[in-house]
């Protein structure tokens, strides 16, 4: 009888942790994680039609320009977060029939493609795609890349902050590198031990090979990072591209917090005071042939280009 009471008392405490953790996931930690919510969005983290070129409902960022390409168009892939840029590329340059839309996917005959950071980098080594845009690439896609005896070349086109999240009822608002690093390690287990409530830290993780996951663990500098095993009874810490969570802040529930003392506001990118500011880059392979690349990122960094991408929520690169 005794240990039948154990039995059942251990069954409890796990049905109550698991109840708590899957209320902390729903409220918080799903709105860090990429999110599926139709068949176009199916293995992706963006919905594609809302940045459709050649949909005057689209949202994708319009600008008039005199360059165009008509042939030998370069295809182009790239990260979620970068999607509207490189779509609004497209809709400025190419030419209409240049992207073929099944209403779930671009098809093989479209110039325009989407496969995220992980497939785009090993799209443009294997010379399926011409110019991907994406950040800083994981040690193990530059592994790849040598391994193929492909040698890329990358040319920054513009800015981006990589910020780090908590729930708008935490009451920490911001952070130094150290404590964020600190958190990321298993140095501190609870917001108490970096100015918060006495809550456990959750430090949140991204896909393995994602561009966010990439940047982080640049960011750590070598620094092993480490789940808290009962972190998902506290707070919860993300991290992302800004452009990335600035609906889901928009939508309440969640805020970006400052980095040692600075803010990721527009004007903190884009004079580089904001400590998390990087560069995103069109990438392509150093032995393509076709010439029409750099042209085209030579446009890119023009006035026009670097408009689309200020449009489209980032911060230019030659600002």
């Amino acid at each position: 009888m005794k240990l039948l009471r154990q039995i059942t008392a251990i069954i409890l405490v796990v049905l109550v942790f698991a109840v708590f953790d899957l209320s902390v996931y729903m409220l918080f930690t799903r709105r860090l994680k990429n999110t599926n919510t139709s068949e176009s969005m199916k293995n992706n983290s963006i919905e594609l039609e809302k940045y459709m070129p050649f949909d005057e409902n689209s949202e994708v960022a319009r600008v008039e320009t005199d360059f165009k390409i008509t042939e030998n168009l370069p295809v182009l892939d790239g990260a979620a977060a970068l999607y509207p840029v490189f779509a609004g590329f497209v809709n400025a340059v190419y030419p209409e029939d240049s992207v073929v839309f099944d209403g779930e996917k671009f098809t093989e005959k479209s110039y325009l493609q989407y496969t995220n950071t992980v497939k785009a980098y090993k799209a443009v080594v294997d010379g399926t795609a011409d110019i991907i845009f994406c950040a800083s690439p994981s040690a193990e896609q530059l592994e790849y890349a040598e391994k193929q005896g492909v040698e890329l070349e990358f040319v920054p086109i513009g800015k981006e902050a990589f910020v780090f999240i908590v729930s708008d009822k935490n009451p920490v608002s911001e952070l130094t590198t150290e404590e964020i690093k600190g958190i990321y390690s298993g140095k501190y287990k609870k917001w108490s031990d970096v100015g918060g409530d006495n809550r456990l830290t959750d430090p949140v993780q991204r896909i393995e090979g994602s561009g966010s996951q990439s940047v982080m663990t640049a960011f750590m500098d070598g620094v092993p990072m480490k789940k808290n095993l009962l972190g998902f009874t506290g707070r919860s810490l993300g991290f992302s591209f800004r452009y990335y969570v600035a609906d889901v802040v928009a939508d309440g529930g969640v805020k970006m917090i400052a980095v040692d003392g600075v803010s990721p506001e527009r004007k903190n990118i884009s004079d580089g005071t904001y400590p998390l500011t990087y560069n995103f880059y069109a990438i392509y392979r150093k032995d393509n042939k076709n010439e029409n690349i750099k042209h085209f990122i030579n446009w890119i960094l023009s006035d026009d280009g670097q408009e689309i991408i200020e449009k489209s929520g980032y911060s230019r690169f030659n600002y």
